[in-house]
């Protein structure tokens, strides 16, 4: 249903071992998370960014093999990093791993930093690698829907390439993350299943309608992306005391990480994502950085998404 909540998790492959988080994708599918989603960087990039960090594709590989009805994607993938026909292929191969539960999350890439480590091609600016986007997602969504894609070119040159197997998926969905007005939110209203964004009510609001208006020029139906909602670090606890010693292991964790969290109980949570969930946002998730948080990553799913249910319900009558 369009109207029914659901909620993601997102584990940061950073400054963590394989073993927990592992263990935190499995614990999420057993929970009843709908979604789980994990970073494309290759260096950190919450604090120090010379620490360790686990390649996103393999850890979504390693996911599916301990999961069975969680949805699993890159929040989002960095289109630089591969040839969009070979992106598609992964996702597809993901697709069958898990039975079916693949989103291919896409995006322009902005850390410099690791493209000039790995030598990776940045472009000359934000605005050529968005470029790059749209016409990769182009051949993303052709290959995915049974198509032989042919890129329109400058940037890519796959020619009538074939995606065989297909998803196993009937529409395996694409979601682009960004919120650049003159193009990311075009590409959306094109191409994309879903959006991810994040931010304050305001910002949020005024994102959605630049694309509503997107969607108004293209002829696409704004109705059929879904919103995606990623919130940061989240702590849940009742006194929030303790969600602060919560969040100072966390911090300390990973050395130089200073964006501010969400803590709360679970009913002060669900009360500032209220007003998100009547904007549209009926898919939100959070980031769990490592040391895994179990007693938010519980709540959150058992706590948080009924009373979002709930006051969803009490706003439509």
């Amino acid at each position: 249903m369009a109207n029914e909540i659901k909620v993601g998790v997102l584990p940061w492959g950073q400054y963590t071992a394989w073993p927990p988080l592992l263990e935190v994708g499995r614990r999420a599918d057993e929970l009843g998370y709908d979604s789980l989603w994990t970073w494309d960087h290759l260096y950190p990039i919450q604090g120090d960014w010379r620490g360790p960090i686990f390649e996103g594709y393999l850890i979504l590989a390693g996911w599916a093999g301990v999961t069975s009805r969680t949805t699993l994607g890159l929040m989002v993938g960095a289109n630089t990093f591969r040839n969009p026909a070979l992106t598609a292929k992964m996702a597809t191969t993901l697709d069958h791993m898990s039975g079916g539960r693949a989103v291919l999350g896409i995006g322009g890439a902005w850390f410099e930093r690791e493209h000039e480590a790995y030598g990776i091609d940045f472009g000359s600016g934000f605005g050529e690698r968005l470029d790059w986007l749209d016409e990769a997602v182009e051949v993303m969504r052709a290959m995915l829907a049974g198509e032989e894609a042919t890129a329109r070119g400058p940037r890519y040159h796959a020619k009538h390439v074939r995606n065989d197997p297909p998803p196993v998926q009937a529409h395996l969905p694409i979601l682009i993350g960004g919120d650049g007005e003159k193009k990311t939110l075009h590409t959306v209203a094109k191409y994309a299943d879903a959006w991810n964004t994040g931010g304050d009510l305001d910002f949020v609001r005024h994102k959605d309608g630049v694309l509503r208006r997107w969607c108004e020029e293209v002829g696409r139906d704004q109705a059929e992306i879904e919103r995606t909602l990623g919130l940061g670090l989240v702590v849940i606890r009742d006194d929030i005391a303790e969600a602060r010693r919560v969040e100072a292991t966390i911090r300390a964790h990973h050395p130089g990480y200073d964006e501010e969290g969400r803590l709360g109980s679970a009913a002060q949570i669900a009360e500032s994502l209220a007003p998100y969930v009547q904007l549209g946002f009926r898919h939100i998730f959070f980031d769990s950085p490592a040391p895994f948080d179990e007693e938010t990553l519980a709540r959150f799913v058992d706590e948080v998404k009924p009373m979002l249910e709930a006051s969803m319900a009490v706003a439509s009558q």
